[in-house]
């Protein structure tokens, strides 16, 4: 399993991850609240949390805390960043995963 990736890669997998797909695919507690997806923190496990189209960023209000697609997943499966990255890595296969957001 490779350790090293390209830095294209990872800025793909922490920009291009829909939140929505990574939160059904994670089957992990998520809804829209006033048109903005949140979802239940894994750190503090409080739903004060939203999800930030522009940056895709998901920010817990409560810890203070932004999560971007890899580091929620290395939280939420308890595994380390290479994994987290080899199990991310499909969702780019399914075309590009969010509208460009400006």
């Amino acid at each position: 399993m490779p350790r090293y990736f390209p830095d294209e890669l990872l800025r793909r997998l922490r920009n291009d991850i829909s939140w929505a797909t990574l939160l059904a695919e994670l089957a992990w507690p998520h809804k829209v609240r006033e048109g903005q997806l949140a979802f239940l923190c894994p750190r503090c496990h409080e739903c004060r949390s939203a999800v930030n189209p522009r940056t895709n960023l998901g920010r817990c209000f409560r810890c203070e805390i932004n999560f971007n697609p890899i580091d929620f997943t290395m939280i939420v499966e308890d595994c380390d960043f290479v994994t987290a990255v080899h199990y991310l890595e499909p969702f780019l296969s399914r075309g590009r995963q969010r509208p460009n957001s400006r």
